[in-house]
Parts: structure tokens; C-alpha cells; sequence
């Protein structure tokens, strides 16, 4: 089964590299490899030769202290973070994807006289060549050259590699549970040992912070060394901090020894998965079974409908009738109730770490809890309208169904657009707060007045940014649906990513172009008030910035309208 697992691998793996060559026939695909190519060797090829110039030069001791002692702390606290998210894995429903099996393998190799153990092997080795191109790619994005780039290589290998196959078994551990009650105590035994490693060392950590003020993340890292090296902890950690000593290996020798140590680990893992392929049949039947919902779309009559508690009103704009549909298609994709729990989650959150942080004079934690905040709202702003996509890019898969309704088509855009707009706009709002509660910190030297400020106003040009882009986003969708992966399509590969590159430096372009002028009418604002106001002048500016932009967008809906209506269904691509 290995050989012939191996030879199915390597086949399909040359058969999609001449149909990715083959579509390089199109302009739209040759083009995206270009661009990816490009990126690729700036990214990567080309800031690898300026790294080497520099190791080159030598390092000034002091960096050469943090390395060595990154690589004393480094595993304990990689270690100590995996050992979170295998216990996380139990809760969350984390999917390694090894058993989703295609629709060929179903039909081929399930009646085949081949064992359960055997499929998940094959699996396991069919999963390789993406795992080899990931680990490949990390390895050529990491600041280093020639052996520590091998090693990191290697060594992301082994831990994607175990991670995949921990994920596999911990779902197959939970379809057990569903079983006998002797499955039940079974499943438990691999989640309670879990559960209590987590609580041993959880424990220990608190007490050395109980102990003596944090000085620092240096500091942290320290006490996370200490509990890893003693006790009980020491042997909780063992397993995960062993995965992640191949990255801090100085030399090919202890690199060698840290990797059999790790590989003897993963060896465990498969071990385990393998044990447990009682549950194979369910758990694969139930992914193939999710599999045919999604492919089947509106045609799966077996998907459930959740509750929402929430009805639409029988008059009213048509707008608020697609802001219903596409806000219920979210709630019932991840449920009313996790959504209502995270936000609560997250407003408990910033409450207890402010309240941390100020009773123990936290400061470094708080400046990198206002950072983290500032990243998230600048994500939201500029990549959340590439990650949600409830709107038109969905629905244009049901074109035909669009184009009976009785509805004007700038009503349909600007509908479309309306939900994912608002929800990333009150996320927004809510990374906003957040780095505003802790920027005290961040920034000891601004006054209050000026922070509360600037605070403001992002949270107003907030929904300016995002509204821009959904815009730009549905208008490109409308003009040019070829280049707009639609629905759940993600397309693989250089020219794909090369596609995906030119689309957002076009989106971000034109959504500088939109902000221009209301750029120009704040910026009058500023200038004309800001010797009276102070800082409070870009509370007004950014109001009137969004209101123009808002404004811009609302007449953009409309221009969209004609092009909504000479849109071929033909236009259309419904698969990759």
C-alpha cells in the first residue's frame, strides 16, 4: 500500500503541475505568475542575499547574547504554547483535513482490500507535499541563510507533520466518545492527561508571577525556563517542548539529537492515530457527508437550519431585507450564541488585563496589548474586506436567482454590501477601544486628550475605510468575475497568488482614490481649525472625511447598476 500510495501521490502531484501550466495559456493566470514570480524572488531570494552580506559582517555581541538566550528559553516557551493548543484541540473543532477523502479515493480505495490503518497512512503521505511546500516556504521567509534555514525547514516539517496527525487523532478520540461507554472512558484518558499537564503547568507559572512583579518579556520567558526544567511541569512539557527543540539546535549535532528525540514523539502521535481507527468509517462518512452539503449548495435539502431569533419585518428599505439574509448566513454559520459569548469573552478580557496589568504594573504587557489592538483595527480596516466575503462575491454564484428579483440593481450592491460592511466595522470599533484602554501605556508621554483623540478618530474614519473597500471589492467582482475567486474557491499557486497580489494593490489604489476628496475637505478642516481646537480638530476632519466618502460610495452603488445588469451569466465561473 506504501508503494502504491506513493505512486498516487506522485501523479497527481505532476498532474497538477501541467494543468497549472496548461492555464498559463490565459492572459489573467499568465499575468498572476508573473506577478507571483516576482514576489517570490523580492520576498524571499533577494532579501536572502542582504541577510547574507550582513551575517557576513558579523554580529555585535549583544545579538549574539539574545540568540543564545532565545535558543536557552526558546523551546520551553514554544513548548509551553503548543502543550495550550493541544489542549485547546479538545474543545474547538480543530479539522486536520487527513480524513477528507476526495470523491475518488471514496469510491476507489474504500472498497478496496486495504485496512483502515492503511488508508490513514496513505492519507498521511498524500498530506506530505503540502507540508514539504509549507515548510519550504517558512524556511525561505526566516532571516537567517545555509544551515539555520535547513534546520528551520526540517524541523517545521516534523512539527507540521505531528501537529496534522495530533488534530487527526484528537477527532478520531471524539467520535469514539460517541460510542460505548468503555469508548467514552477511552477517548477521556488522552484529554484528561492533556487537560491535567495544562493545569500543572498553568499553576506553576502563577506562582512565580505571585511571587515577584514580571519584569518583562525576557523575564517571562525566564520563569517559563524554570518550570519547564523542574518537576512535575518538567515532565508535562516533555512531549512539546521536545517538538520544539529541533528550532533552537546550535549545532548539526545537537540538531541530530534533538531530532530523533522529536521524531520518536511524532512516532507516539502515529502511533496513536493509528490505534485509534475504530472511528475511522464515522468520522471520514461525516466529512464526506459535509463535503456533498457544500458542493451541492442550495441543492442539499439535508441542511439544518439553526434558529436566529431574529425576523424580518414585512415593509421596509430592500436593502434591510439582503442585510437580513447575509447577517443570518453568518449566525447560523457560527451561531448566535458564540457570537454573543466572544464578544462578552472579549469585553471580560480587556476588563480583567487592565485591571492585571495596572495592580501589578504591568506596562510592557499593556504596550503590547495596545499593539496587538492597533494590529487587529488595521487588519479589519485593510484585510477584512478580503477575508469576509458574505456579499457579493458569494452570491454572484446564484446570479440566475439574482436576476429574477424584482429589485433595482443598485439596491442589490449597496445589500449586499451592507452586512459584512457593519460587522467589520463594529470590530473595528471594538480593536479601537481596546487599544485605547491600554495606550496609556503604550504612550506614558501623550496627554489623555490628544489619545482620546486619535481614538475617536479612527473609530470614525473607520467606517470610511471598510465601506471603500467592500465597494471596490463587489465593483470588481461585477466587472471583472474572472479574476474574483467566487463562493468558497480559493485558487492554488503562484498565478493564483500572483492574482490575488494585483487584486489588492488595485482595491488599496482605488480606495485611496476614494478617500481623496475627503482627505482634502479634513484636511482643510485641520488647517483651519487647529490652532482653536488642538488635537480635538481630527474628531470633526475625520467626521467629514467618512461623511464624503460614505457619500462617494452611496453614488458608486448607483453607477454600479448598469453594469449589475450587463453581466452575462455565462460571466460566471462555477468551479476553479
Amino acid at each position: 500500500m506504501i508503494s502504491a500510495s506513493l505512486y498516487i501521490t506522485v501523479c497527481s502531484a505532476k498532474n497538477r503541475m501541467r494543468k497549472r501550466l496548461a492555464r498559463l495559456r490565459e492572459p489573467r493566470y499568465l499575468l498572476g505568475a508573473v506577478v507571483g514570480g516576482l514576489y517570490f524572488y523580492l520576498s524571499f531570494f533577494a532579501r536572502g542575499r542582504s541577510r547574507q552580506a550582513a551575517a557576513r559582517r558579523g554580529r555585535p555581541p549583544a545579538a549574539a547574547a539574545a540568540t543564545a538566550a532565545i535558543a536557552a528559553s526558546g523551546p520551553a516557551v514554544v513548548g509551553a504554547a503548543l502543550l495550550v493548543l493541544a489542549t485547546v484541540a479538545w474543545v474547538l473543532p480543530f479539522d486536520s483535513g487527513l480524513l477528507e477523502f476526495s470523491d475518488a479515493e471514496t469510491d476507489l480505495l474504500f472498497p478496496a482490500p486495504v485496512t483502515r490503518r492503511q488508508l490513514l497512512l496513505h492519507r498521511l503521505l498524500r498530506s506530505q507535499v503540502g507540508i514539504l511546500f509549507g515548510s519550504a516556504i517558512v524556511a525561505l521567509a526566516w532571516p537567517a541563510a545555509g544551515w539555520a534555514r535547513l534546520r528551520m525547514s526540517v524541523a517545521m516539517w516534523l512539527l507540521f507533520v505531528a501537529m496534522r496527525v495530533y488534530f487527526t487523532a484528537v477527532g478520531l478520540a471524539r467520535n469514539r466518545a460517541q460510542a460505548s461507554l468503555a469508548a467514552r472512558a477511552a477517548a477521556a484518558v488522552p484529554f484528561a492527561a492533556c487537560l491535567a499537564a495544562t493545569l500543572a503547568v498553568g499553576i506553576a507559572i502563577a506562582r512565580t508571577f505571585a511571587a515577584s512583579p514580571l519584569g518583562g518579556i525576557a523575564d517571562l520567558a525566564d520563569r517559563i525556563l524554570a518550570v519547564a526544567t523542574h518537576g512535575i511541569p518538567a515532565i508535562a512539557l516533555w512531549p512539546t517542548t521536545t517538538l520544539a527543540r529541533p528550532f533552537f539546535a546550535g549545532s548539526p549535532a545537537q540538531f541530530g539529537a534533538a531530532m530523533a528525540a522529536a521524531l520518536a514523539v511524532c512516532g507516539a502521535l502515529v502511533a496513536w492515530m493509528l490505534a485509534s481507527d475504530g472511528a475511522f468509517q464515522d468520522a471520514a462518512s461525516r466529512l464526506a457527508a459535509r463535503r456533498a452539503q457544500k458542493a451541492g449548495g442550495a441543492r442539499a435539502a439535508a441542511v439544518r437550519a439553526r434558529a436566529t431569533g431574529l425576523s424580518l419585518a414585512l415593509t421596509g428599505p430592500t436593502e434591510l431585507a439582503l442585510f437580513w439574509k447575509n447577517g443570518v448566513q453568518t449566525l447560523r454559520l457560527t451561531g448566535i450564541t458564540a457570537i454573543r459569548i466572544g464578544v462578552a469573552a472579549i469585553a471580560v478580557c480587556v476588563a480583567v488585563s487592565s485591571m492585571v496589568m495596572n495592580t501589578m504594573h504591568l506596562r510592557g504587557g499593556a504596550a503590547v496589548a495596545c499593539a496587538v489592538a492597533m494590529a487587529v483595527a488595521a487588519f479589519t480596516a485593510v484585510l477584512g474586506p478580503q477575508v469576509v466575503r458574505t456579499d457579493l462575491r458569494t452570491d454572484l454564484l446564484h446570479l440566475e436567482l439574482l436576476k429574477t428579483w424584482p429589485v433595482r440593481p443598485a439596491t442589490v450592491v449597496r445589500g449586499e454590501m451592507a452586512w459584512p460592511a457593519a460587522m467589520l466595522t463594529i470590530v473595528g470599533w471594538i480593536a479601537v477601544g481596546c487599544a485605547a484602554a491600554f495606550s496609556p501605556a503604550a504612550f506614558p508621554r501623550t496627554p489623555a486628550l490628544t489619545r482620546a483623540a486619535m481614538a475617536t478618530a479612527a473609530a470614525l474614519l473607520m467606517p470610511g475605510l471598510v465601506f471603500a473597500q467592500y465597494l471596490v471589492q463587489n465593483a470588481a467582482a461585477l466587472a471583472f468575475p474572472a479574476w474574483v475567486p467566487l463562493g468558497n474557491q480559493r485558487p492554488r499557486g503562484v498565478d493564483a497568488m500572483g492574482q490575488r497580489i494585483i487584486m489588492l494593490g488595485g482595491a488599496l489604489l482605488s480606495v485611496v482614490v476614494l478617500f481623496i476628496p475627503g482627505a482634502l475637505v479634513g484636511a482643510a478642516i485641520w488647517f483651519g481649525f487647529q490652532a482653536w481646537l488642538g488635537a480635538l480638530v481630527a474628531i470633526p476632519a475625520s467626521l467629514l472625511c467618512t461623511v464624503v466618502v460614505l457619500l462617494e460610495v452611496l453614488a458608486a452603488t448607483e453607477m454600479l447598476g448598469p453594469l449589475y445588469e450587463r453581466l452575462d451569466l455565462l460571466a460566471v465561473e462555477r468551479t476553479e
